[in-house]
């Protein structure tokens, strides 16, 4: 085996071991309506658990983004780990509200600790000339990761014994595999530092990547926000208007938005980093447009629509703003500029979904997902046409 070969490998192993992890962050997605019947709580306290997961994300990016710039990759994926399988101990042993707050909180401080870092890893590994594949490869992997999660928890509840243990259980087992994997595989950092060394950083980048990074912050934003409140709120919407109880079903529906995300992140790499930006809103102004439908009407095969349609708008759009900014960033601080990138976007995620779940009370889950698609409409058309203006990352790789 050549050494393109074996990089390659290593890239590939290490993409497998990121979507393992970010897999475990949405598992409890298709499985809130049985947390909801046992614990009896509001379509509110969803949104909170949710935002829990979300701010715990913003936190660590925020205090620890640069911690694997600075004490190597692989030590920062092991905390990772540790806290994905201390995430899957919380729900096997839930009896209470107070446990799934914990789980949440720890798969939080896992998805942290892994974005910037594991993103920064796979491109890593990759052979010199292949950084365009190796971008999709860690643009797909997590978004891979996030669609597997549902969809493997659906599955499991509707058609296995113990549907809120099960799930878990094959995680956990899943995330001691991923941990044996990452040992085999080299650390990449090359003179790395002590802990004591790491000093928290506040949100910033370097002055030549600011040009880059707003536009490609936006974007982010939006198609992160869109996800949030699919992935929070599509399974309640799908039990309570359209009668659909299968959770396998609503599994399915939450992951095909991600998967299309991995599509539209392929379809990337041909329509250039330029393009694809303003594409990508695009897409998630039509997917915004169908889901609004779906509330109206109460019709299944719009919002499997809106999940495909706005799902292929974030993948192009999210992984030109990753490649841009990657692109511009300085080798040694690519970790922590990534990482402010994420905090972005999982902003996206928390405030407009807790913004939801408060609405849902006096509006109904119609009416506050309308007002949150008018915020995000005028949004992510205000982005788009900043982008067709200011086109950014057009000698960027995808």
């Amino acid at each position: 085996m050549d050494v393109d070969q074996r990089r390659w490998r290593q890239c590939l192993l290490s993409g497998a071991v990121f979507a393992v992890c970010m897999a475990g962050t949405t598992l409890p997605t298709p499985l809130y309506g049985l947390y909801r019947e046992k614990f009896g709580f509001s379509e509110l306290t969803v949104t909170v658990v949710y935002a829990v997961y979300a701010f715990a994300v913003i936190g660590v990016l925020l205090l620890a983004g640069n911690v694997s710039d600075v004490v190597g990759r692989r030590p920062v994926l092991l905390w990772g780990l540790a806290c994905a399988a201390a995430s899957a101990v919380c729900f096997l042993c839930a009896v209470g509200m107070g446990w799934l707050y914990a789980g949440r909180l720890l798969s939080g401080l896992s998805a942290g600790l892994f974005t910037g870092a594991a993103t920064a890893y796979v491109m890593d590994t990759a052979p010199h000339v292949g950084a365009s594949r190796a971008t999709f490869v860690a643009t797909a992997a997590n978004m891979g990761g996030l669609g597997c999660g549902p969809l493997l928890a659906g599955v499991l509840a509707q058609y296995a014994a113990w549907p809120l243990y099960l799930p878990f259980a094959v995680h956990l087992a899943l995330v001691a595999v991923a941990a044996v994997v990452l040992l085999r595989l080299p650390e990449t950092v090359r003179e790395p530092r002590p802990l004591s060394t790491v000093r928290p950083q506040r949100p910033g980048v370097p002055p030549q990547v600011r040009a880059v990074f707003v536009p490609a912050g936006i974007a982010s934003f939006v198609g992160f926000a869109l996800f949030g409140v699919f992935t929070s709120v599509s399974p309640e919407f799908l039990a309570e208007s359209l009668d659909v109880e299968n959770h396998a079903v609503s599994g399915l529906v939450v992951a095909l938005a991600f998967f299309a995300s991995t599509a539209g992140q392929l379809a990337t790499g041909r329509v250039g980093v330029g393009r694809s930006l303003p594409l990508g809103c695009a897409g998630l102004l039509v997917g915004l447009a169908l889901l609004a439908g779906a509330l109206r009407w109460d019709l299944l095969w719009l919002v499997v629509l809106s999940a495909l349609v706005g799902g292929c708008g974030q993948g192009l759009a999210f992984r030109g703003a990753l490649a841009a900014v990657a692109e511009a960033s300085p080798t040694d601080r690519r970790a922590a500029v990534i990482s402010t990138l994420f905090v972005v976007a999982y902003t996206g995620i928390s405030l407009p979904v807790i913004g939801v779940g408060l609405l849902t009370g006096p509006m109904g889950l119609e009416g506050a997902g309308l007002v949150f698609i008018a915020c995000m409409a005028v949004l992510v058309s205000t982005a788009g046409v900043y982008l067709l203006r200011r086109p950014v990352g057009a000698g960027a790789r995808a």
